[in-house]
């Protein structure tokens, strides 16, 4: 807490209190780095800290040995989530059990865009993204239109549809969503 003093008419000294409060954060997100197969636990540690975080899943069927099938639910970024913080929470996610660091260039934080976010949940609440492990290669495309309009991307074929391949360059990972071509413009190398 920093005290700024005034000095009145009357000469009296006059000293105010700046609250926290009074000044502007920004809540961003940021992508969170943990040991390997902690995301889940490391997100149970968070809402303990009341700190808001995101770990985008999904649900695949795995054939186990004996042919039985088993619906297993994953995280889409493996290693990576996402929290909802200020620059001054760092400290609150960071001491977690299983956090190893938040993503950045070197000392300092880089927030991922709230688009690339929000794609990203809409994906996931329509239970049709999925991780996207080939090399994305292809013609670099922007949605035109809807919630998710701004958001850059890869345009990949997989099939008879069309799919956006979202890069989170900060993570060096992706996420491939199916989309209509006319929600698409093509962006000019």
């Amino acid at each position: 807490m920093s005290l700024a003093c005034e000095t009145g008419r009357l000469g009296a000294g006059r000293c105010q209190a700046s609250l926290a409060a009074e000044i502007k954060t920004e809540l961003r997100w940021y992508a969170v780095f943990t040991l390997p197969q902690n995301e889940k636990s490391v997100v149970k540690h968070l809402v303990l800290r009341e700190v808001e975080s995101f770990l985008p899943t999904w649900e695949t069927v795995r054939v186990w040995k004996n042919r039985q099938r088993v619906r297993t639910v994953l995280p889409l970024f493996p290693a990576y989530l996402f929290v909802h913080i200020d620059c001054r929470q760092r400290g609150r996610v960071l001491e977690c059990p299983g956090v190893l660091q938040i993503v950045g260039n070197g000392r300092v934080t880089v927030p991922v865009l709230e688009a690339e976010i929000e794609l990203i949940r809409c994906g996931v609440r329509g239970k049709n993204m999925h991780p996207y492990t080939e090399l994305a290669v292809g013609r670099k495309v922007r949605i035109r239109s809807g919630a998710m309009a701004g958001v850059q991307g890869l345009l990949v074929k997989k099939g008879n549809g069309l799919k956006f391949v979202l890069a989170l360059e900060l993570i060096n990972q992706y996420a491939a969503i199916e989309v209509q071509a006319e929600d698409l413009e093509l962006i000019a190398d």
